[in-house]
């Protein structure tokens, strides 16, 4: 398994999961999970710089995990 490719992989999901929430919670739609994004991120929020962060984190985020799980998972493979 590629962990540059894995964590590429979920970092666009991610960014993409994050910018549907946030026009979907502009127009009044999944508010229960705004909220809980409100919360679980620091940078996320309805306004256009609030999306664009949120994007942003979600995608450093998700990378990072991502890409370490995939190296371990290729470490513990080798052996």
């Amino acid at each position: 398994m590629d962990p540059m490719a894995f964590g590429v992989a979920g970092a666009v999901i991610s960014a993409v999961i994050m910018l549907l929430l946030g026009i979907l919670g502009n127009l009044g739609v999944y508010m229960g999970a705004v909220e809980q994004m409100e919360k679980w991120h620091m940078s996320f929020g309805l306004s256009i710089t609030g999306i664009i962060g949120g994007i942003i984190e979600a995608a450093i985020i998700s990378f990072i995990f991502l890409y370490a799980f995939a190296y371990v998972y290729n470490m513990i493979q080798k052996e």
